[in-house]
């Protein structure tokens, strides 16, 4: 019983770890300077969505060990912008309440990204990044919006050639941002 328990702590902290290098990715300035994702608490929590959605996809049929590893990391995930919230002075009675807000809004993007990236050529995928990672911000220039389509394409691309093993060993590559209006 004990050593489940160690384990599961063990799993936590490594799915911790593992969202935490995700995390970075999504908090490049690149993509806040070059791509005009807003930078306030909407446009990160995004970006972070969108990358943790990356991943998970990857995960998604790959059988019970990325199974978990996809819950962990979600979890994980959570459990961060709970602790985010209580450091911003929300307080107990409404971390709750906004958590379940938040998974909510996670759910319902993760049900529309990997619709937009099924879809072949069309431009569900400009318009889910525009409703949500730009929601906020007037008037995106469609250069922006098509960079940064293409770099969800490349990257759930790139995610599917990285061997299953080293995602579940907490390792990932994600390629750079791009530059914005010349791509």
């Amino acid at each position: 019983m004990l050593d489940r328990l160690f384990r599961r702590r063990r799993e936590a902290r490594a799915a911790s770890e593992f969202y935490l290098k995700i995390a970075a990715q999504a908090r490049l300035p690149d993509f806040y300077r070059d791509l005009g994702v807003p930078d306030t608490l909407d446009g990160r929590f995004d970006m972070v969505v969108l990358h943790v959605f990356l991943v998970m996809r990857r995960l998604k049929g790959q059988g019970p060990a990325a199974a978990d590893r996809s819950r962990l990391l979600f979890e994980a995930m959570i459990d961060h912008f709970e602790k985010s919230l209580m450091e911003q002075g929300v307080g107990d009675s409404g971390v709750g309440r906004r958590i379940k807000t938040m998974a909510r809004g996670i759910a319902g993007r993760i049900e529309v990204y990997d619709r937009a990236l099924a879809e072949d050529g069309g431009r569900g995928l400009e318009v889910a990044l525009d409703n949500n990672i730009y929601g906020t911000a007037p008037d995106v220039p469609p250069e922006r919006l098509a960079a940064m389509a293409a770099y969800v394409r490349r990257e759930a691309a790139g995610l599917e050639s990285q061997p299953l093993e080293s995602l579940l060993a907490g390792e990932i590559r994600f390629g750079p941002p791009p530059s914005g209006d010349s791509d």
